[in-house]
């Protein structure tokens, strides 16, 4: 099979384009989680959590 018959084929130009979509999504995801668990280092960090006496 040649890349040509591949690119023609509709099923597979949808296969591809939903395995772009969920690694678009993870790594979304992966931007969100990480930048979150940098603020909340930041924000330990910083004294934020602990307690006021």
């Amino acid at each position: 099979m040649s890349d040509e018959a591949d690119a023609d084929n509709p099923s597979t130009a949808r296969r591809m384009s939903a395995w772009m979509i969920l690694g678009v999504v993870a790594a979304a995801l992966l931007v969100c989680c990480c930048s979150a668990a940098v603020g909340l280092l930041l924000s330990w960090s910083a004294g934020l959590f602990h307690a006021q006496t």
